[in-house]
């Protein structure tokens, strides 16, 4: 990092015009900006969000060897398909990277995204067939998988302890150069679509660096802020929040409105900024170019959909998409409301009324909300990619819950809990997330019971549909949600929520299984929380606004009560089997709909 000092004289002589608008302020940091700006990187370092020199160097020296091995492999496939002598001595091939490492604000232990740049005769089956091989035979390569089924197609690795992910892209190229720039749009010519898609993050990247006045007040700034939304529950692109490049978006964004502001001011100024902001009008950090290559771009004006996004980011790289089209009225609103409160401590901060640390405090979520609603996922074993296949769709269960009437706001904690342990002697992987509920404020809601019955049982059907058709679904594969009052999660987060702890009777607690009303309360002391139709329902809606929770079969059958104790093995193996069916002749009609208006589409035309 550049010192202070430096970073004045480098903004001293920025001037050049930055963005689609004039700079807010030309103005020159004074003394007491500094002396913040070095505060504040001092308030960072207990984060360790600044890797040591040399860890720096460790991860140099891996993507030089990995730099180098493509360049032996991209060789080896030119010689086996008799490419000219003369050409293969300077075939090339490169490692570009992207992502937080290529941005310079990457944390310690943090993965480093990768791509892998070949000429237009190595083919993507040599990427998935070949290089994989090669890095196997590699005594630093572990935990080498390929997900060659992925939207972008990828090969994950840990290279001497250095977590990696390498993207693919064949350029319609003889060879490829050292000085290659990716951000030249005309590289994108002739090129397939999931090679378009692996040098999107690069060429955004780039263009964000290109893009910014000071590098190096940017950087500060943005680690600065990703360490905020982090420790405040906002940082997920999956859960409907902001991923990476969208904060570092928003950051540039402020940079270029304040082009000679050290990172104290625009700390400031971005919550100045995006406090004020009046979405759905889009941020952007250059006018989109077409480039005549018809790909999709985000354009309102043209698509529909695109006009119904709440909180648009465009990416200013060809083709432009919106990062962050999983945005929900709940996400937004939460947002907004923490980049006031940002902007209320900053203000403190800079009349000295309050210390940086203060920005930087993680509210307590668990004491945030009077209602939670408790996401579980239950496997017989750990799979990852299931667990992200739930993760991924709980943004369409927050989207059912804003659309009740009598909820104003869902919050998603986007940090993920192990479950509680069952007591049975099989292992189980258990994860949960826990999901905030905010109610609407009602005469007489004292008394008002909300059914989020439909809500939750379209949520999990989805997923089960989702799982049977990527093949990913397994009998063992439970997904279970209840309803949880604040004063409750000691029961499930123990280590996380310090409650006090109260005697509970569990005598007449219904136990509750996978083909019924699930209200149990699993928890390592294995106590579970009441029925609202057995005895004590009527105390809990007393208290306040009560939830109904949901069936986990079809839900054209009738809500009832638990039986007592858990129902025969046979029967839920019954019960089990049936639901699967009814998902899969889902998916069947589905298929054949989809079918059938492709055949009539043809017919007409």
């Amino acid at each position: 990092m550049l010192p202070i000092t430096n970073q004045v004289q480098t903004a001293q002589q920025t001037t050049k015009h930055y963005g689609i608008t004039s700079p807010i302020s030309l103005a020159l940091p004074k003394e007491s900006d500094l002396a913040l700006t070095q505060k504040l990187t001092e308030a960072l370092k207990p984060f360790g969000v600044f890797e040591e020199e040399l860890e720096l160097q460790r991860r140099i020296l891996v993507l030089g060897k990995l730099n180098t091995l493509v360049k032996e492999w991209i060789r080896e496939i030119s010689e086996s398909k008799n490419i000219p002598a003369s050409l293969i001595d300077n075939v090339g091939g490169k490692i570009f990277t992207f992502g937080s490492y290529r941005l310079g604000v990457h944390t310690k232990g943090a993965d480093i995204d990768a791509l892998c740049v070949a000429p237009r005769h190595v083919e993507r089956t040599d990427f998935f067939s070949s290089f994989y091989e090669k890095l196997k035979e590699q005594e630093e390569v572990k935990d080498l998988r390929a997900v060659e089924e992925a939207f972008v197609p990828v090969i994950k690795l840990s290279f001497d302890g250095i977590e990696i992910d390498i993207l693919f892209a064949r350029l319609a190229l003889q060879t490829i150069p050292e000085n290659l720039d990716l951000r030249d749009d005309g590289l994108l010519k002739n090129l397939d679509i999931r090679c378009i898609r692996s040098l999107n993050g690069c060429r955004v990247t780039d263009e964000i660096l290109h893009l910014v006045p000071n590098i190096e007040n940017f950087r500060l700034t943005l680690r600065a802020i990703k360490l905020w939304a982090k420790r405040h529950n906002i940082y997920s692109n999956i859960l409907g929040f902001l991923g990476g490049v969208s904060w570092a978006m928003l950051v540039a964004r402020t940079c270029q409105l304040y082009p000679n502001a050290v990172a104290s001011t625009l700390v400031h100024k971005f919550f100045l900024v995006f406090s004020k902001w009046e979405w759905p009008n889009p941020v952007l950090l250059k006018q989109p170019e077409d480039c005549n290559l018809n790909l999709p771009v985000w354009d309102p004006r043209v698509t529909p959909s695109d006009r119904y996004h709440l909180m648009p980011i465009i990416t200013p790289a060809y083709p432009q998409q919106n990062s962050t089209y999983n945005v929900s009225v709940s996400t937004r609103n939460i947002m907004v409301e923490e980049f006031k409160q940002g902007l209320a401590i900053t203000d403190e901060i800079l009349q000295n009324k309050a210390d940086w640390s203060k920005l930087f405090e993680a509210p307590n979520f668990f004491q945030k909300y009077k209602y939670v609603l408790n996401l579980r996922l239950r496997l017989m074993r750990h799979v990852s990619n299931r667990v992200g296949l739930v993760e991924s769709k709980i943004r369409i269960l927050v989207g059912n819950l804003e659309k009740n009437e009598f909820i104003t706001l869902a919050h998603v904690n986007p940090q993920s809990f192990p479950g509680p342990k069952e007591g049975s002697e099989k292992e189980e992987f258990s994860t949960m997330w826990v999901i905030g509920i905010d109610f609407k404020k009602m005469e007489g809601s004292e008394h008002l019971n909300v059914d989020l019955t439909f809500d939750i049982q379209s949520f999990t059907d989805t997923v089960y549909r989702q799982a049977i058709s990527s093949k990913m679904f397994e009998p063992d594969m439970k997904i279970t949600a209840m309803h949880v009052k604040r004063k409750q999660l000691h029961q499930l987060l123990p280590d996380l929520v310090i409650l006090k702890r109260r005697k509970h009777s569990t005598e007449g607690l219904r136990a509750m299984n996978e083909s019924s009303v699930d209200l149990s309360l699993d928890s390592d002391n294995s106590m579970s929380m009441p029925s609202p139709t057995g005895a004590s329902s009527s105390a809990a809606a007393k208290s306040g606004v009560s939830a109904i929770l949901f069936l986990k079969v079809a839900p054209s059958l009738p809500f009832f009560s638990a039986p007592q104790g858990p129902l025969p093995t046979q029967i839920l193996k019954v019960k089990r089997t049936l639901l699967e069916a009814r998902l899969l002749l889902e998916v069947c009609v589905d298929s054949v709909v989809t079918y059938v208006l492709s055949y009539i589409s043809l017919a007409l035309f």
